[in-house]
């Protein structure tokens, strides 16, 4: 009697722990990955210290005599956001710690994301992966939550970094009108609006393949495109709804974009 050989069918659940494993072990032993969050922790305490000395100095314009005078944060939450006013959350001008402030990490992890996966494309991993063992549609699911995680930490080490810079600099905590919890909910929010992002740069990504220039550029261009809608969705005064509509819209791009990454994977070619 022939020993029957038995084939074990690997699931859904199997193949994404096992690619999940991979990238993350990838992704903590980058050296990307760890010079993209001291990035994420310096910039805010640079930017602080920096424009607090700055702070009263006056710039005179050559050709017309017109002075400008510098004005520096009055208060360390104007890293995270704009503090709201008698009449509300203001909208947040151009001033450059309007500009310069946490929401900046969106376009970092689009550094990380678009780097992380051109290199498997580069280097053929990513040909050798879906021909032996994995999925296409797991290769974008793991790539997406490993991205979302890098994109939360360099939030999470953002916010430590403003804070330390606003004590540096002896900046005022002062919340005026908010509490500690419009505070947790509106880095909660910011921390939900990565998926948005990330969906984005990893469609971008696995489009553009081991061109890795044209993946960030497409990917902060694509960005930018949400960027400016970034402080109006989670502003520092941020309550569970903000909380809830990002949730809902990450899980809302992460699976309809999640599926146009998949059927790019599965209409093009994997060297090109």
């Amino acid at each position: 009697m022939e020993n029957a050989v038995n084939f074990e069918t690997v699931g859904f659940g199997k193949r994404l722990k096992s690619m999940l494993k991979v990238d993350f072990q990838r992704m903590f032993k980058s050296k990307l990955f760890y010079i993209l969050i001291v990035c994420a922790l310096i910039i805010p305490i640079l930017i602080t210290v920096m424009m607090t000395m700055m702070d009263g100095s006056v710039s005179v314009d050559p050709q017309t005599g017109v002075e400008t005078v510098m004005q520096g944060p009055e208060n360390a939450w104007q890293s995270i956001g704009t503090l709201p006013t008698d009449g509300g959350e203001t909208m947040g001008g151009m001033d450059v710690m309007s500009m310069c402030n946490i929401n900046m990490m969106f376009m970092l992890a689009a550094v990380f994301i678009c780097l992380f996966i051109s290199d498997d494309f580069k280097s053929g991993y990513a040909k050798n992966l879906f021909t032996v063992r994995s999925k296409k549609g797991d290769y974008v699911v793991s790539k997406t939550l490993a991205g979302f995680v890098s994109g939360a930490l360099m939030l999470i080490f953002y916010f430590v970094g403003a804070m330390l810079g606003g004590a540096i600099s002896g900046l005022s905590f002062d919340l005026g009108t908010l509490t500690a919890g419009n505070i947790a909910m509106c880095i909660m929010a910011k921390v939900f609006l990565m998926l948005v992002f990330v969906s984005i740069f990893v469609l971008v990504s696995v489009a553009a393949k081991q061109k890795a220039w044209l993946a960030i550029c497409g990917s902060l261009g694509a960005g930018m495109l949400l960027f400016m809608m970034v402080s109006m969705i989670t502003p520092l005064g941020s309550t569970v709804m903000n909380v809830v509509l990002c949730f809902a819209g990450g899980l809302l791009f992460a699976f309809s974009l999640g599926a146009v990454s998949n059927t790019v994977l599965n209409k093009t070619h994997l060297i090109y």
